[in-house]
């Protein structure tokens, strides 16, 4: 069998406009009015309760002004003077409201109050007393309510007669006895900086330290200096011990004679008179007088020539001597100065942690001291400013006009109206949190999907469960079934199946007439039933389906297709000894289980029979092909009732085999997103979705008529 397009808009399943918001508000309000009406009185009852309860007389409250600092000129010089930074008030607000609250400020005058009006206590005076600073002014507001006019003003008279006398004696005393205690500490504290700069400066006289960072460079300088003198005074005495070794051997004695004028002058003459004597002696003999005189004068030099050499190098000798100790004694000194700097830079963290401490000390002893004299200014500027008092701005008064007065009426009003908005936004909330649809126009709109039918809600249309059979109906077996027609088929007795809503019929006849015109080529001839879950009603639409199938002319087979949890036979009151699962597993002929009711001769009925342990293998077999097959040509409409569609597979293997899939959506019950997952598994699998049914819509249609 060719299946039919997917999804084939019909022209009388038009999606209306969404401009219905107020429609749809209305249409949810009627829905859910029990709840918003419920909501309503339990909201109301509670205003009415604590209306009843909380009523109060009228109040009436009064109030005076305070000036607590002077606004003239003289004030900013003084407030000049005592911070030259800062012209922001001097008194803490915050703090001076809480002292005007305390117990011990408010003592006497709760005594005066309650010798006339004796249920006034601490306690209840500070309830309905507002003390407040206005804006950002000197100006302190006293505000008090009651609900006697003259006991609030003698209240509010004796507050400020009180706070007035505070700001002359309690006031000035409190910063007297303050200015006493700073007088008092102020000698120990100067004793202590004097004590702390006389440390200091001895630290720095007996260290000669001035600050950690010169003490510092000075190391370093010195450290440097010091490295180039060694560097020298090595150097000197590496060439002075040199120069000693080598007058101690034989050429360093001949280069330093070498260098004496009066030595090689010695030395000279002494090879003139060589040279004379070898001249003489080639003339005349040793014993020649000239040559005697000429051997005498030599005789006499070399004396001289070796005392002048032993003068000149004990010279030398004592010259390099005393310059080795020397430099001997300058690498000593060099060496002390070196060791001394070495244990002054040893001691410098030392001596810098004990220089920091000083100074900290000194610096935490100077601000105190600071903090003592600026204080004590402070102090006695306040002393000659609350000399003069506080000022009483605005005398104590109360306006004969309360400010509260209850009215009952209104206070009605108000709840009533706040009592249905409570109402109205649970109720939106509640429709908010549901996940089901609760009109024909959601359908259209959500699912996007064909609507077929809309089916009244009625209650004579019941599911009949659970019953009990007190005898067996007898079939009338009539073999070789489909050579014989439907009109051998086996009788039931009568049953009645009236319908009483004329409404309920018409919307099934609206139905079968929108499944017939779904195709122009050809009819329909079989469609499965079904819904996204259990108790959405697709049994009792395909029950009544076929009926009015039936009754407008047309051959009608129901197969009750659930092999899970049947229905049609509680619907029909019929047994379900024999039944499809029967027709499937056995070879048991088709006569022997379908039932044809005589009311309706055209109606023919097959149970579901007794529930397999695997129901998804016998309507997947190729038995049941067959038998779809028979009933296909045998009949104007096999009208197939099947379980729900998500979870099982049942209507995945028997829609495949018809003309498409018929779905029943509960109204005010079927989960939407249920649904969802429905279509689009039947999306997945390619099955034609002949449309939509809705079921159970608590609203009349054609109401014209």
């Amino acid at each position: 069998m060719p299946p039919f397009p997917q999804n084939q808009p019909v022209p009388w399943a038009e999606e209306q406009g969404d401009d219905r918001g107020f429609q749809v508000f209305l249409s949810v309000l009627q829905r859910r009015a029990p709840v918003m009406i419920g909501v309503t009185i339990a909201i109301m009852t509670i205003v009415v309760i604590s209306l009843v309860l909380n009523r109060k007389p009228p109040e009436y409250e009064g109030s005076f002004q305070l000036l607590v600092e002077p606004v003239n000129d003289d004030t900013k010089a003084v407030d000049v003077i005592k911070d030259s930074n800062s012209q922001m008030s001097s008194l803490d607000y915050e703090s001076q409201i809480q002292v005007l609250k305390s117990p011990e400020l408010m003592r006497s005058t709760v005594r005066q109050l309650q010798v006339s009006y004796p249920e006034i206590s601490y306690n209840s005076l500070l309830e309905s007393l507002k003390i407040t600073r206005l804006g950002e002014t000197k100006i302190i507001q006293v505000r008090y309510g009651s609900t006697n006019l003259k006991q609030t003003q003698v209240v509010l008279e004796r507050i400020a007669e009180n706070y007035l006398d505070y700001s002359q004696i309690r006031r000035q005393t409190k910063l007297r006895q303050g200015l006493q205690f700073v007088e008092k500490q102020l000698p120990f504290t100067q004793n202590r900086v004097d004590q702390l700069q006389k440390e200091l400066q001895l630290f720095r006289q007996k260290y000669s330290f001035n600050d950690p960072e010169t003490e510092g460079s000075q190391i370093t300088s010195q450290t440097i200096e010091l490295s180039q003198k060694r560097q020298a005074i090595d150097l000197q005495l590496a060439q002075a011990r040199a120069n000693f070794a080598i007058l101690q051997g034989e050429n360093g004695a001949t280069t330093t004679l070498n260098t004496a004028p009066l030595y090689q002058q010695l030395i000279t003459q002494i090879r003139e008179l060589d040279v004379q004597i070898a001249t003489e002696s080639t003339r005349f003999q040793d014993r020649n007088p000239t040559i005697q005189t000429l051997k005498e004068k030599r005789a006499s030099l070399l004396p001289l020539l070796r005392q002048e050499a032993q003068r000149l190098l004990g010279v030398k000798f004592a010259e390099l001597a005393t310059q080795l100790q020397t430099l001997e004694v300058q690498s000593q000194e060099l060496t002390k100065i070196e060791q001394k700097l070495a244990q002054r830079r040893k001691q410098l963290p030392l001596l810098t942690r004990q220089y920091a401490d000083l100074q900290r000390k000194l610096q935490f002893a100077n601000e105190n001291l600071n903090r003592f004299l600026s204080t004590r200014e402070n102090i006695q500027i306040q002393i000659s400013q609350t000399e003069l008092g506080w000022q009483l701005l605005q005398v104590p008064t109360t306006p004969d006009i309360p400010i509260y007065s209850f009215n009952i009426q209104r206070n009605l009003l108000v709840g009533l109206f706040l009592s249905i908005l409570s109402g109205i936004g649970i109720v939106l909330l509640i429709e908010k949190l549901d996940n089901s649809y609760h009109s024909v126009d959601e359908l259209k709109t959500k699912l996007k999907q064909p609507l077929l039918g809309n089916i009244p809600f009625e209650k004579q249309v019941k599911t009949k469960q659970n019953r009990t059979f007190n005898q067996t109906i007898p079939l009338v077996n009539i073999p070789n079934y489909f050579d014989r027609g439907i009109a051998e088929l086996g009788v039931l007795p009568a049953q009645e199946f009236g319908d009483s809503s004329t409404n309920f019929s018409e919307a099934l006849r609206v139905l079968n007439t929108n499944i017939q015109l779904l195709s122009s080529d050809r009819p329909i001839r079989s469609i499965v039933i079904s819904s996204a879950m259990a108790g959405d009603g697709k049994s009792t639409v395909a029950l009544h389906l076929a009926k009015i199938a039936t009754a407008m002319g047309q051959r009608v087979l129901l197969v009750d297709a659930d092999l899970r949890k049947p229905t049609i036979h509680d619907l029909l009151d019929l047994n379900n000894l024999w039944g499809l699962s029967n027709l499937i597993s056995t070879n048991l002929p088709v006569g022997e289980v379908i039932r044809q009711l005589p009311s309706i001769s055209q109606l023919s009925v097959i149970t579901a029979g007794p529930i397999p342990p695997d129901p998804t293998k016998l309507l997947s077999s190729e038995k049941m092909k067959q038998l779809m097959a028979d009933f296909h040509n045998s009949f104007d409409l096999v009208i197939y009732d099947v379980p729900p569609l998500v979870g099982l597979a049942d209507a995945s293997l028997i829609a495949p085999h018809t003309d498409g899939i018929l779905i029943v959506v509960s109204i005010h019950k079927t989960n939407s997103s249920m649904l969802k997952v429905a279509l689009d598994n039947l999306k997945i699998s390619r099955l034609n979705i002949l449309g939509i049914v809705g079921n159970a819509q608590k609203s009349t249609i054609n109401s014209y008529y």
